[in-house]
């Protein structure tokens, strides 16, 4: 069985081929892949069986080169998920072909990142279990008072009727201004996590590529952003990416609200799923938060090949003394340090 090497950004079978698989998502779409090519350099790089004008199976990549971190080979950088999009022997001639090419590729490693153990990743082709995350997802196939009901009391609906209360001023679209106040929120968030912000070229990309696909939703009190989410939509699912918030007025419930105006606009779109993304392990916070929404959780697990088992701090960029100092910069140097540094996590 032969493999077959494309550009999936520039094949016009891509775009044809996802719309028809069930399991492809925003992280496969070439709005995704174009977006991490112009902002960090990647080149996108998909793998198939197929030989034709209609592709039946395939795994799409990202070729990652830095002098820091190595050259390697990632299903899909700064992806929660993305799902090989093919199965049994297929699968495993495409992860055989690409061992093999390792050593002449000069790959330091190859990673996949699939939302479902389907696909049997673990033990194929030497590819082991690297690194494992909480996924949560919300089912909006419900009722939407029913979704209202699956929210935690206290966490999640005292917090939104204060956020009413407060007369929180709701907005959402991909303009300019809004991309603004997200990455103004953004950089306080960043801050308070003792970590650069992601660049803003790449917030800029992403809604240059995705069009309507990226939502920007922000909610203000007086004037003044507090709170925001950035999501994306792809077929029947809403994908929670980034949130952030101005710590002072978290009490007053902008970030439940948020996640409720989104809700409310994806059962209008008739979304059927809201991907609440990866939660690491040392954040339980944040798991505690996305089930509070009412999310079920599962496990998702990353593969490398060699395997290579890595802390989960390893993700985040620097050490601790390091992140002590990064926060300690002004703005704009803070900003400067996630541009820098970003390019070479993926």
């Amino acid at each position: 069985m032969n493999i077959y090497r494309f550009n999936p950004v520039t094949d016009p079978r891509w775009p044809e081929f996802l719309s028809r698989h069930s399991q492809a998502s925003i992280f496969h779409t070439v709005g995704w892949l174009e977006a991490l090519r112009l902002t960090y350099g990647y080149e996108p790089v998909a793998f198939t069986t197929s030989n034709g004008e209609k592709l039946s199976n395939a795994v799409v990549f990202c070729q990652v080169r830095s002098w820091l971190t190595g050259k390697r080979l990632v299903s899909i950088p700064f992806s929660d998920h993305c799902q090989p999009l093919v199965s049994g022997q297929e699968l495993q001639t495409i992860l055989e072909s690409l061992q093999r090419s390792r050593t002449t590729e000069r790959w330091k490693y190859i990673e996949l990142r699939p939302l479902t153990d389907e696909t049997a990743v673990d033990g194929r082709a030497g590819y082991a279990n690297s690194e494992t995350f909480s996924f949560q997802k919300i089912d909006l196939t419900r009722a939407l008072d029913t979704i209202y009901r699956g929210f935690h009391d206290s966490c999640i609906r005292r917090k939104i009727k204060r956020a009413e209360r407060e007369k929180l001023v709701y907005e959402a679209g991909r303009s300019e201004e809004l991309l603004q106040k997200f990455q103004n929120l953004l950089l306080l968030t960043r801050r308070r996590h003792k970590l650069p912000p992601q660049p803003a070229v790449w917030f800029r990309n992403l809604a240059k590529c995705l069009g309507d696909l990226l939502t920007i939703h922000v909610v203000s009190k007086d004037g003044r952003p507090v709170a925001s989410i950035l999501t994306l939509r792809y077929k029947k699912s809403l994908i929670y990416k980034y949130g952030c918030s101005d710590a002072q007025f978290n009490n007053l419930g902008g970030t439940p609200l948020l996640f409720w105006k989104a809700i409310q606009q994806a059962k209008e779109m008739g979304i059927e799923e809201f991907d609440l993304g990866r939660s690491a392990p040392e954040d339980p916070g944040l798991i505690a938060f996305k089930e509070h929404l009412g999310a079920e959780t599962s496990e998702l697990r990353y593969y490398r090949s060699p395997v290579v088992p890595i802390k989960q701090e390893n993700r985040q960029p620097g050490t601790s003394w390091a992140r002590h100092a990064l926060a300690r910069l002004p703005d704009p140097l803070l900003a400067e340090a996630g541009r820098l540094l970003y390019r070479h996590l993926g």
